[in-house]
């Protein structure tokens, strides 16, 4: 592989800057951005009152922990643009995420936001090791999900030529990259995996291709399969981090020359790691829930949001902003697939919306080939076990979740009873991805 470390002429200032700089630059705008929310939110303004804090309380950086914490549902009840601190006619775009109950998460970006987010993108870029004029395959997908124009606009912003050609059409996608001879491609990593069985399927050599990076994110993966795509690909594998909530694309990144954690560009966000069940405040490099507050956002201002991310925070290696490690599970009962969050709430209200289906079911996760696929296990009626009623509600639940979760599932309808059943909480997922 390349050495691809950047020059650090190229870096920005702020990315190696003493530490006392950095907190400096962050107090600053923490208590601009508390002062933001609590003036121009009314959740915050609420919230903050009944906790007895106001933005003046805060001194210094551990201050933050004596205000409350934001949480998924707020957006939710707040559907859709309750949280805005900016008059809406100020709102450049609008994304959104699957919700839980079938409304998406909406987030909003001003000009400044935006202008923000892909300068941050284009630092993740660089620090992964892509260059101004470089051809950039974006294969992560378009439209209100933030992953594909968050990606599209920072390699803009970076100076490189952007390939926009979205998910899916694996065959295209290698042709593509065989043709255009991109240097990066940004993308989930199980599909990625997708795209190597297409360059073997193919009869391409995938070593031969011009990949030098792959940005992956969007889904957890691990350095096993970092090591798998290295080698097939003789590339480098980067480790992107974001959520819609906070930014997109772009709130951490690895650098190519350590692949030692993501490094969180702390000049915009502010973390912390809490107990998920006390909510206090970790000391760095114990493992617990990712908490972030924005300290530039304009548009949708978050303070304190649980991430239910579980991971812990290092010191800054390549950077001197601290890192955090790759993402190694959940505090709450949220499936990443393929991209798309999905709760087992969503699929419930889905199979008690169908006709002929009882109200009990399983979620199932395992391996389609190289992909995250789902199955959903649930029982027919009494009154409704007969094959055609069976095909029918299949064919309904399937469309159902498709069109609300935003994901294609396989359903099974077993007879009467033949979901599993438990005395104590209910076991909505089984996780067969590393079986067999």
């Amino acid at each position: 592989m390349k050495d691809l470390t950047p020059a650090k002429d190229s870096l920005d200032a702020i990315e190696i800057a003493s530490l006392d700089e950095i907190r400096a630059l962050q107090l600053d705008r923490l208590q601009w951005s508390l002062n933001h929310a609590y003036e121009n939110v009314a959740m915050y303004r609420k919230r903050f009152d009944d906790a007895g804090v106001h933005p003046a309380d805060l001194k210094s950086l551990s201050d933050l922990a004596k205000f409350p914490f934001t949480y998924k549902t707020d957006l939710r009840d707040n559907y859709p643009f309750g949280l805005f601190a900016v008059p809406r006619e100020q709102i450049a775009r609008i994304h959104a995420s699957s919700g839980t109950t079938g409304k998406p998460t909406v987030v909003g970006y001003t000009r400044n936001d935006l202008s923000n987010w892909a300068d941050l993108v284009a630092r993740s870029m660089r620090a992964s090791g892509t260059r101004p004029g470089d051809i950039v395959h974006v294969a992560y997908g378009y439209g209100l999900f933030t992953g594909g124009l968050g990606a599209h606009f920072g390699a803009e912003r970076l100076g490189c030529t952007v390939v926009p050609i979205s998910g899916g059409m694996t065959e295209r996608q290698v042709t593509l990259i065989n043709d255009f001879k991109p240097g990066t491609i940004m993308v989930t990593p199980s599909y990625m995996l997708n795209i190597l069985e297409g360059f073997r399927k193919a009869g391409l050599d995938p070593r031969a291709c011009s990949l030098d990076v792959g940005i992956f994110g969007a889904e957890p993966w691990t350095n096993a399969m970092r090591t798998e795509v290295e080698a097939a690909f003789d590339m480098h594998a980067v480790d992107i981090y974001g959520l819609s909530e906070i930014m997109g694309p772009g709130v951490a990144n690895e650098c190519v020359e350590t692949k030692d954690g993501l490094h969180i560009w702390e000049d915009h966000f502010l973390p912390e790691i809490i107990d998920p069940e006390t909510g206090d405040v970790l000391p760095d490099g114990e493992m617990g829930e990712l908490v972030f507050t924005t300290l530039t956002k304009e548009g949708l201002p978050m303070i304190r949001y649980r991430t239910r991310d579980l991971t812990r925070l290092l010191p800054g290696t390549a950077r001197s902003m601290r890192r955090m490690e790759k993402i190694t599970g959940r505090s709450d009962d949220m499936i990443i697939l393929r991209g798309v969050n999905v709760f087992p709430t969503q699929i419930e209200e889905q199979v008690l919306a169908t006709g002929g289906l009882a109200s009990h079911f399983q979620i199932e996760l395992y391996k389609a080939g190289r992909m995250d696929a789902m199955r959903v296990h649930v029982e027919a009626t009494l009154d409704a076990a007969d094959e055609l009623s069976r095909t029918a509600a299949t064919r309904m639940l399937v469309k159902r979740i498709k069109d609300v979760v935003g994901i294609s599932t396989e359903v099974i309808v077993g007879d009467p009873g033949a979901v599993e059943r438990s005395q104590g909480k209910a076991r909505r997922v089984v996780d067969n991805r590393d079986k067999g």
